[in-house]
């Protein structure tokens, strides 16, 4: 598009962590302006929030739902392009539902929602309304992830036999919802996180990271969810086995109370003909061993990397780029799939969906049914 998009914001406010990541990213690439805000469920907050990053008073609401009943009362040319979701998961659907109803773009944090039923709900909505909808899995905007995908698709290390994914993490090796640590009460409270703890936060990134790079599909899932700490009321340690229909075979650990890891996340695939392996906290590397030959080093930012790869490149190689760019190149897809749709064009593209997240939803219900069951291994379901 040749102007800037304008979004608002739900959630993200004063004390919030991943609001502000998603308003850096946004701006890294000069697409969009933050134009409302429902920013806070606390008006106070919400009103310091608004002014703090120079909302203008009639642009900032004390709900969501003043900022859909509002922005549909402007001007189409004046109102919001899309909404913004960045609050704990058990407001996604109620405002990704009613924004996407009202015909304005949706990208929403992960999880999706909360159940797979709300998460079919989206999607049929997505597909009546026609719009855009992002979800925010951000690793996939990684330079070499895209790099690793397309070197799985095109046969460089042959079939896939086996994926071996951990996302390791420590920091709630202590009951941190007891001390007043907002991040922590929300994501190990079952009203507000789900259904599941580490599981749906950080494992549903290594699912869909997975996912992306293998193009596989899951069949079946046995898992193994436990809460270490006393007193939580939901899992923070998940290590699951993974079936892929074709015959492939995966194994996933999703941690958040493993003492020494601060965001570790790894992907490592394994094929009949080689292996390729990619570190998060490393992310301008990605190692690639084929068979009865030498290991290469492949490196972010050089020509040798595919087109995908290097159309997420900012700076020339040697130069780190990081967590920030990956999350600016989701929301340029975004951007551009918005440009598309502006103009009666395809909306898909290179980012993640509702299917995805609903996908996501799906995965996450699985593992903590198969935790419950007797028989472990749980058939996933590939539609609602």
């Amino acid at each position: 598009m040749r102007r800037r998009l304008r979004y608002g914001m739900v959630g993200g406010g004063e004390g919030a962590f991943i609001g502000a990541v998603h308003r850096h990213a946004m701006a890294l690439d000069h697409r969009y302006t933050l134009s409302a805000g429902a920013l806070s469920s606390t008006p106070e907050k919400a009103v310091r929030s608004a002014e703090a990053l120079g909302l203008l008073s009639d642009r900032s609401y004390g709900t969501w739902e003043q900022m859909l009943e509002g922005e549909l009362k402007r001007p189409e040319g004046e109102r919001i392009d899309l909404v913004v979701i960045v609050t704990p998961n058990h407001v996604h659907f109620p405002v990704a539902k009613a924004f996407a109803e009202a015909g304005i773009h949706v990208v929403s944090d992960k999880p999706l929602v909360h159940t797979a039923a709300q998460a079919a709900e989206l999607e049929r909505i997505v597909q009546e309304r026609g719009i855009v909808f992002g979800v925010t899995y951000n690793y996939t905007g990684y330079p070499l992830v895209k790099e690793m995908r397309r070197l799985v698709q095109d046969g460089r290390i042959g079939v896939v036999r086996k994926v071996v994914v951990g996302y390791h993490q420590g920091w709630l090796a202590e009951k941190l919802e007891d001390t007043g640590a907002k991040q922590a009460e929300w994501r190990t409270d079952p009203e507000r996180s789900g259904v599941a703890g580490a599981m749906g936060d950080i494992g549903s990134h290594a699912e869909n990271l997975v996912a992306t790079v293998t193009g596989l599909e899951l069949e079946a899932v046995c898992a193994d969810l436990t809460t270490f700490v006393p007193g939580r009321r939901l899992d923070d340690d998940g290590n699951l086995l993974l079936r892929f229909r074709g015959g492939a075979k995966g194994v996933m650990i999703a941690s958040q109370v493993e003492i020494g890891h601060e965001n570790d996340l790894v992907l490592q695939v394994y094929g009949e003909t080689g292996s390729l392996r990619w570190h998060q906290e490393n992310p301008n590397e990605l190692w690639h061993a084929p068979l009865d030959e030498p290991v290469r080093l492949l490196r972010r930012g050089n020509a040798y990397l595919c087109p995908e790869a290097a159309a997420c490149t900012r700076i020339p190689s040697g130069h780190p780029e990081g967590y920030l760019e990956a999350f600016a190149n989701v929301y340029g897809e975004i951007a551009a799939a918005i440009g598309r749709h502006a103009e009666g064009g395809d909306p898909s593209g290179d980012y993640p969906g509702v299917a995805e997240g609903a996908r996501g939803v799906r995965f996450i219900e699985t593992a903590v049914v198969s935790a419950a069951s007797a028989e472990k291994w749980t058939p996933f379901p590939s539609t609602p």
